[in-house]
């Protein structure tokens, strides 16, 4: 009798898995189990292999590898439309030191108007929701999904609902935001970097609120407190106070947070101090009057480096990484990537000694910024933007998700001469945003469907 239990136990734990993979798979079970699966699978992963563990170590410079010649023409993730306003130009300003006579700013300004923006309910919505908030400052009538069905339509699977084939798009580049507004809205935008406290407050005070990009520890979703990238829509200050008004579509209450300006400092650096303003086409003027030596976009680039080398004689640990990786990501925006690669090769060496309190190491800074693959694409090192892209996509994250890594590491195999491996990296990142122009371009360029 034990045997015969023991037979019918072993033949019904299969059928039992069998049963259980066919129901999750009916997609109304599918869409309400799939982010709990998914949350579980990446508490694992990160449990066997934690992600802030994982490091980065450059190759040697000396032993280069061979390489066919630089294509004629890259297809880099770069915004097309109005290059005057967000695009990097070719030509570096050769010092970054303010013109602007300073006017008295009131002591305190909060804009009427705003419209707060959370962005819970769907997956990595932060910048949607965002720019939602400072197009809707202006009138726009769309709202965050808008956004999101253009700049993260995700994996189109007709089994997943519009909400589920977002979850692995990680994040929204400010250039898909800036093309977004271009392309699909009647309003434009500026991007800059280096941008200051000071900057910030007459931007607000002249009415314009401001988007910046900035870094912060806080609990994910898998319930890990661990450095994230986020956008923060700036829309008052109060100096009495020493704070900015923000609307924080991540934390709960987020609608006019304040945040003290060294911290709000202290985040933004990991950014580069980025900000992008959002504007009516009747407004550019006064916008680029109180952008001042900031409308050029190369002084913003400029402005950014000083900053970093000056941040790099006076921090330490975690911003002392930052400043590095910030010097590198100015001098790629002034197309200097010989010395761009070597500040990242710094930045990677001050990451790597974090070792005291490794959790602090902000292991998601690839799936925001690409500048060191511009560096070492442009510079011929191949093997580390391979490298690079392997670390990102298989120690950092519980799936290999990221386009812009597979655009680059699809990239660097192509200029290997490795074709084919060049387009399955180029496919998978269009499988997985089918707007992401660059791979679908370098598809194009190969003769090949995505």
């Amino acid at each position: 009798m034990n045997r015969k239990r023991l037979l019918i136990a072993l033949l019904g734990i299969p059928a039992l898995v069998i049963l259980c993979g066919t129901l999750y798979n009916l997609p109304p079970i599918h869409r309400r189990l799939a982010w709990r699966v998914d949350e579980w699978r990446a508490r694992l992963k990160y449990a066997i292999n934690p992600p802030d563990e994982a490091v980065f170590v450059p190759a040697a410079v000396e032993g280069t590898e061979t390489a066919l010649p630089l294509p004629t023409a890259t297809y880099t993730p770069i915004p097309t439309a109005t290059p005057s306003l967000h695009q990097p130009t070719a030509t570096p300003a050769p010092s970054a030191t303010p013109t602007i006579t300073p006017t008295p700013l009131p002591e305190s300004v909060i804009l009427d108007g705003v419209v707060y923006v959370d962005q819970h309910g769907r997956w990595n919505y932060c910048g949607p929701a965002n720019l939602t908030m400072a197009l809707k400052f202006w009138g726009w009538p769309g709202d965050r999904d808008d956004v999101a069905r253009v700049v993260k339509p995700g994996v189109q699977d007709p089994g997943l609902d519009f909400i589920q084939q977002g979850r692995w798009d990680k994040n929204v580049m400010p250039y898909e935001m800036a093309d977004f507004v271009v392309e699909h809205t009647d309003f434009n935008i500026v991007i800059r970097y280096g941008g200051t406290v000071d900057l910030l407050k007459r931007l607000i005070a002249g009415g314009f609120p401001v988007v910046v990009e900035k870094g912060y520890y806080e609990a994910d979703y898998t319930g890990k407190v661990a450095w994230l990238g986020h956008y923060l829509f700036t829309t008052g200050y109060d100096d009495a106070a020493g704070e900015f008004i923000v609307q924080d579509a991540y934390l709960r209450p987020g609608k006019n947070m304040r945040v003290d300006y060294q911290t709000y400092l202290d985040g933004w650096r990991s950014f580069d101090y980025l900000f992008f303003v959002v504007y009516p086409p009747e407004r550019q003027e006064q916008l680029f009057n109180l952008l001042g030596d900031w409308l050029d976009p190369n002084f913003s680039y400029q402005y950014a480096l000083q900053t970093a080398e000056q941040e790099i004689q006076t921090q330490e640990g975690i911003d002392l990484f930052f400043a590095w990786f910030n010097k590198g990501t100015s001098l790629v925006k002034l197309q200097r990537y010989g010395e761009a690669a070597a500040a990242y090769d710094q930045a990677f060496r001050v990451y790597a000694e974090l070792q005291e309190d490794d959790t602090q190491r902000p292991y998601r800074i690839m799936w925001y910024q690409t500048g060191p693959y511009w560096a070492y694409y442009y510079t011929g090192r191949y093997q580390d933007v391979i490298n690079l892209a392997n670390t990102t996509l298989y120690e950092t994250i519980a799936e290999p998700t990221l386009e812009e890594s597979l655009y680059w590491r699809g990239q660097a195999y192509l200029a290997l001469g490795q074709t084919v491996d060049a387009i399955a990296d180029f496919r998978e990142a269009v499988r997985l945003n089918p707007n992401f122009k660059a791979a679908l371009a370098a598809l194009q360029q190969l003769g090949v469907s995505p």
